[in-house]
């Protein structure tokens, strides 16, 4: 029979409580002799169930474990907009303290609803004051304060105007390929910050430096692959304040391409078209596809995109381009893709050179001129043999 008390067991401690002093059956004595072994081995007996009883309690005193803490609908919020942040900790918890970093008292209390080991602190609208690292801590009646929770980031968008975002060489890449996503920002000396929507990760950061004039941070995409897919945005932030953010830049449309058989691209009425007419590029695929990318080589802007309403065969979407300019002319690709996995794309189509010449339309007006100048000169010329021949009747 081992040593035991109210709380459990006797905790298994052999520097204090060796082997032999916490088992009754060490009293190897018979209980009838009543001799000095006996009282001995009771005694013996007991202060094993006093260091048992002290142990037990130095363990429940320990300092309860850290809490947890994170914010909803996240970390990342726009100004003016609600943020509630959310402390987990004990069933035993009595209260919440939240913490905000370089400011020594709580910034908030809170007390737990019953049967409840977490917590929230509320934020109707945040500003540029309520960004920063936050951390949480609760207490108990028995073990007192707990550790402080790892720090949260509470980061604060729309302070400043929103940077510029573009991809080179251009938006849509193949698999295995390179590109470079350039952050431009009117906010010097500070960071920005890249941010894929979806994404599980948290935002990339990178140093602003001055490229051809501007502030900029390059974000290199090296080998590109699947997962690169999707839509991205940034971020700038100086460095007096570094989670207090710029408003977001327009969406980057990042494409990989090389996915599926690459489909067919054709012009109507053809490639070669007269300026101000309309031309229709015909994108065909053989495979099954719902949705459809035109680009033009050399261009920043991201590819027209069709998506089939009629999913039946054929699988085929058709662009119309016009009134045709100069601007117009250039080497057009097209690409099939899955609604599904909007940013994985097909192999691209064979390249289509679309030219634009001037108009078959002239100007008749000078011919025009010219040639009612000719009929009055002869209208002229017949009046005057007119009236000699009236004036004159033996010449006539």
């Amino acid at each position: 029979m081992t040593c035991h008390t109210e709380r459990g067991p006797c905790p298994p401690s052999p520097s204090v409580c060796p082997a032999g002093l916490c088992g009754l059956s060490q009293l190897s004595a018979p209980l009838g002799t009543m001799g000095g072994r006996a009282s001995t081995s009771v005694l013996t007996v007991l202060l094993c169930l006093g260091l048992c009883w002290s142990l037990w309690n130095q363990v429940q005193a320990g300092t309860p474990p850290k809490p947890s803490i994170w914010a909803e609908p996240g970390p990342v919020v726009t100004k003016g907009s609600p943020v509630t942040i959310w402390c987990q900790g004990s069933l035993r918890a009595e209260v919440y303290h939240l913490y905000k970093e370089r400011v020594s008292i709580p910034v908030e209390t809170e007390t737990p609803q019953d049967s409840s080991n977490k917590t929230s602190f509320s934020i109707e609208s945040v500003s540029s004051h309520t960004a920063g690292l936050f951390h949480c801590a609760y207490r108990t009646s028995r073990k007192g304060w707990s550790e402080r929770s790892d720090p949260l980031p509470l980061v604060v968008t729309g302070a400043y105007s929103a940077p510029s975002l573009s991809a080179h060489p251009g938006p849509v890449v193949a698999s295995g390929g390179n590109v470079s996503l350039w952050c431009s920002s009117e906010v010097t000396s500070g960071t920005s910050h890249l941010l894929k929507e979806g994404g599980a990760n948290s935002p990339q950061q990178m140093e602003l430096r001055i490229h051809n004039g501007r502030w900029q941070a390059v974000f290199p995409v090296v080998p590109v692959n699947t997962s690169h897919g999707g839509t991205y945005r940034c971020y700038g932030s100086p460095s007096s304040y570094p989670y207090v953010w710029s408003q977001p830049s327009d969406p980057l449309h990042l494409e990989v391409t090389g996915m599926y058989k690459k489909p067919s691209l054709s012009a109507q009425p053809g490639p070669s078209v007269s300026r101000g007419e309309n031309v229709t590029l015909q994108c065909r695929s053989e495979i099954w596809s719902d949705t459809f990318h035109l680009s033009k080589e050399g261009s920043p802007a991201p590819p027209q995109l069709l998506r089939l309403q009629d999913t039946a065969a054929p699988f085929q979407a058709n662009f119309t381009i016009g009134p045709l300019t100069s601007d117009h002319e250039g080497t057009y690709r097209c690409y099939s893709s899955h609604s599904t996995s909007p940013y994985l794309l097909s192999l691209p189509s064979d390249p289509l050179e679309l030219r634009v010449s001037a108009s078959h339309s002239k100007d008749y007006t000078v011919e025009n001129l010219i040639r009612m100048g000719v009929a009055c000169m002869i209208l002229l010329i017949l009046g005057i043999l007119l009236f000699e021949a009236w004036h004159n009747p033996r010449r006539s």
